[in-house]
């Protein structure tokens, strides 16, 4: 597809990176002309320099033959002007970043409506709402969601004395009488997707699917199952901290905030009365321990500085507080933070990568299923798809047995009408089915259920 990104910083770079990776034709369009530079050394895109507000800069990119346009620059109020522009021009698909927790409420429908908007993205709220999973689900590093939270698919490191340890996966199964499936496992560099026969390892990084019930009745099973949160220590006060703050508030949890900028605080104090604000600054271990770091359940680094986030992360960990979260959005770094025993990192510009990704793949897709959710796991190695299928599907009402997938795919749940299940082989898919696979990346996209045939 001929896709146009406006804006190429942190997240416009890697909305650009998934994009040419999945093969589409990018137009990159930035106000500076050295980030235009750099984007054209690093990947292999048309460059366009100018101010996409303005006609002429839009026109130069061919917005009116663009099948999808992005704008996720720094303003919500030009984002969603570029696309109110470009699909006046021609543009088929519009999707702007709104960040602005004043947008981002019962509005948001409205606006929408009235620019014609196809889609918007918020970083900020897809890595606050990340976070909470996270702490609402204590055993797990990372979680990711399918159909409103159907099926949910958490992401654990065997430990020395994990009972899974020397265990085949179908021996499990027999074993555990919850319904969950082992559906990728990350040992060292290599990813798998495992048969029943695959045993698992100390220091294997393994993905479990089941719903929300199998997913604690399996963790008590294991001993894994933690106290959930109380009390939760933020550093920063930034838009993440904000959408993360009112959510804990909202579940219950008691939340204290660390902010060196007064301003900050004080309109933190005002938009978030139920929660506690400290002015002070959270790099100093002497404001942390005074603040009661030893004593909180969890502690999550917010700032916009990666470093200072990883580093105050390392202190945390260090006073043996039962979960920290840190934000890293320089990919690089990413490997570095988990290197220095930070296992639950969160990065907000893979999420929207993701979304964006998976959007692209709906919209290029017109077999008979629809890509509904995508998202990249095991640094990238993996993917989990949900496709929704249309009754032209032409695989559907086949029993999976009968089914010839190929290499290193796995249906790894159907979600029908309200009911979610792990398949075995005698079921079949029907029209209305949502489907999760998973699968090994490669450079073949699956943009259709059917792509997982051979």
């Amino acid at each position: 597809m001929k896709i146009i990104v406006v804006g190429c910083g942190k997240i416009g770079s890697a909305i650009i990176e998934s994009l040419v990776a999945e093969g589409h034709d990018i137009t990159a369009v930035d106000i500076n002309q050295s980030v235009i530079n750099d984007t054209n050394n690093i990947y292999d895109v048309m460059g366009v320099c100018g101010n996409a507000v303005d006609y002429d800069i839009l026109n130069e990119a061919a917005a009116e033959t663009a099948e999808l346009l992005i704008s996720v620059t720094n303003s919500d109020e030009v984002n969603m002007l570029v696309c109110y522009i470009a699909k006046k021009m021609g543009a088929k698909y519009t999707v702007a970043r709104v960040r602005n927790p004043e947008y981002n409420d019962k509005r948001l429908g409205k606006v929408k409506q009235y620019l014609d908007l196809s889609l918007t993205i918020n970083p900020e709220l897809l890595a606050a709402q990340e976070i909470f999973n996270m702490i609402k689900l204590p055993a797990a590093f990372k979680i990711e969601t399918f159909s409103h939270r159907s099926f949910e698919m958490v992401e654990l490191v065997l430990k020395d004395g994990s009972e899974l340890v020397g265990t085949s996966l179908m021996a499990l199964r027999k074993k555990y009488k919850a319904n969950f499936l082992i559906s990728i496992v990350k040992r060292g560099e290599e990813v798998y997707i495992p048969d029943g026969n695959f045993e698992l390892q100390i220091g294997d990084r393994i993905c479990i699917i089941a719903n929300y019930t199998e997913i604690q009745k399996l963790l008590k099973m294991l001993a894994l199952a933690k106290k959930q949160a109380k009390t939760v220590m933020i550093l920063g006060a930034s838009k993440t901290s904000y959408y993360l703050a009112k959510m804990l508030l909202r579940s219950g949890n008691n939340v204290k905030i660390i902010e060196k900028d007064i301003e900050n605080c004080e309109k933190f104090a005002e938009l978030l009365p139920g929660a506690v604000i400290i002015n002070g600054d959270g790099t100093e271990q002497e404001v942390l321990l005074e603040e009661g770091i030893n004593d909180v359940d969890v502690f999550t680094a917010l700032t916009g500085i990666d470093e200072e986030n990883i580093l105050v992360s390392c202190f945390a960990n260090s006073k043996d507080i039962s979960r920290v979260i840190t934000k890293v959005n320089r990919g690089e770094l990413v490997s570095m933070a988990e290197n220095l025993g930070l296992e639950s990192v969160i990065s907000p510009k893979h999420a929207v990568s993701n979304v964006i990704t998976s959007y692209a793949r709906a919209l290029r897709n017109s077999l008979g299923s629809n890509v509904e959710t995508l998202y990249k796991l095991m640094d990238g190695k993996a993917e989990a798809l949900e496709f929704k299928v249309q009754p032209d599907f032409k695989y559907k009402n086949i029993p999976l047995k009968d089914m010839k997938l190929k290499k290193d795919v796995l249906i790894a749940g159907i979600i029908r009408k309200r009911m979610a299940f792990i398949p075995s082989g005698d079921d079949e898919i029907i029209a209305g089915d949502k489907v999760v696979v998973i699968a090994k990346a490669t450079e073949q996209k699956m943009d259709d259920l059917s792509d997982i045939m051979r």
